[in-house]
């Protein structure tokens, strides 16, 4: 049964990845691709989502794949998404996105700077320190530290309790 079950794991990560991500990453390349003249805001839109999309169904796909030739092999490994796009919040965002990753930053870095157990200055200051990190655990370029940065920096903002006030502003519409 549990080889049985690596293999449709593996199967599913694979038509994830060839099926679903290789292909949006046609589209996603030929916009990304277009010069900024005939980049409308259709195209961007398509890029946008598009490129969302493909990063999580390469990602995904990936990991259902090392899911299941773990399975095969007899061992177990933990899931590594669970549907982050359907996330009500940046937190809650990653606690579904990249589950090991977010979990191992929490741990060996978050949690050893003080986490949330210091003052709410110190435990922002640790969030944005945890996403500046992720941003160069994911390559040395000014790209991925501002993407961490962005990350960091919004989870603070949701913190401070902006998440409350669009949500109050949101459903009194």
């Amino acid at each position: 049964d549990q080889i049985a079950n690596g293999i449709r794991r593996f199967l599913k990560g694979f038509a994830k990845k060839i099926l679903i991500a290789d292909v949006l990453g046609v589209t996603v390349d030929a916009v990304f691709g277009l010069p900024t003249s005939a980049l409308t805001p259709a195209y961007a839109w398509i890029g946008l989502v598009g490129y969302a999309l493909q990063i999580y169904f390469d990602f995904s796909g990936y990991t259902d794949m090392a899911i299941g030739l773990a399975a095969m092999m007899g061992f177990r490994f933990i899931e590594n998404f669970d549907l982050p796009y359907l996330a009500q919040s940046i937190g809650d965002f990653w606690r579904r996105w990249h589950i090991s990753l977010s979990t191992w930053f929490r741990d060996y870095v978050y949690v050893p700077l003080g986490g949330s157990r210091t003052s709410p200055g110190r435990t922002y200051l640790n969030l944005v320190v945890v996403f500046f990190l992720c941003g160069l655990w994911h390559g040395a370029s000014w790209t991925f530290v501002i993407w961490g940065l962005f990350h960091g920096v919004f989870l603070v903002v949701e913190r401070l309790g902006a998440a409350r006030a669009m949500t109050t502003a949101w459903t009194s519409v």
